[in-house]
């Protein structure tokens, strides 16, 4: 059997083992990711043989008032283990995310979040838009469909563009620390408050 990359790849996220070894129980399991797993816990090669059992339960709440005290944000950022949620990298993870959505106020985590009447009230007012403005009916759904995909990347928080370092998105920001973390972390929720609303 052809084991590919990104098999081992898999494997090496759910048991943070080197990929040769990776590749290694693949090949002798013939592909079967479970089997493949419990090979290197009984080899005792596997770090963290339970990691991938885990999910992520741990994490932590962090606040961020802003500077004013008129924005202020609730974020729940989960990962596997209370080790990594103690973690000055995690912690700061955190408060980056934090200041960025006080800073930028998505209206969801990703696309899956968003509200779909609001995409919905997004697209007519761009079709709306478009026809006003004169543009020819055959290229509205084009204009349309362009500017959704703004809408979205711009209010989205794993898809804006981190204000501290515009090259990287959230989404960077957070599989950088995951990679350095060897371990999976979700943004699970935030709240934003703003004095009067």
């Amino acid at each position: 059997m052809n084991i590919s990359a990104k098999m081992v790849m898999e494997l090496r996220a759910k048991t943070n083992v080197g990929m040769m070894d990776c590749k290694k129980a693949l090949i002798e399991t013939t592909g079967d990711m479970d089997k493949a797993i419990k090979y290197l816990r009984e080899k005792g090669i596997s770090k963290a043989a339970k990691k991938a059992e885990r999910e992520t339960k741990e994490g932590r709440i962090h606040s961020y008032i802003h500077g004013n005290g008129k924005i202020g944000v609730m974020l729940e950022v989960n990962c596997e283990t209370d080790f990594v949620a103690k973690n000055e990298k995690f912690i700061g993870l955190c408060k980056n995310i934090a200041m960025h959505i006080a800073a930028s106020n998505p209206l969801a985590i990703s696309e899956e979040n968003l509200d779909p009447k609001t995409i919905e009230s997004e697209k007519e007012i761009y079709r709306n838009k478009a026809l006003n403005d004169g543009k020819p009916e055959k290229i509205v759904d084009k204009i349309v469909e362009g500017q959704i995909r703004k809408f979205k990347k711009e209010n989205c928080l794993l898809d804006q563009e981190f204000i501290k370092d515009t090259d990287k998105t959230i989404r960077d920001l957070l599989n950088e620390t995951i990679m350095a973390m060897g371990e999976n972390i979700k943004i699970a929720r935030f709240v934003r408050y703003s004095l009067g609303n």
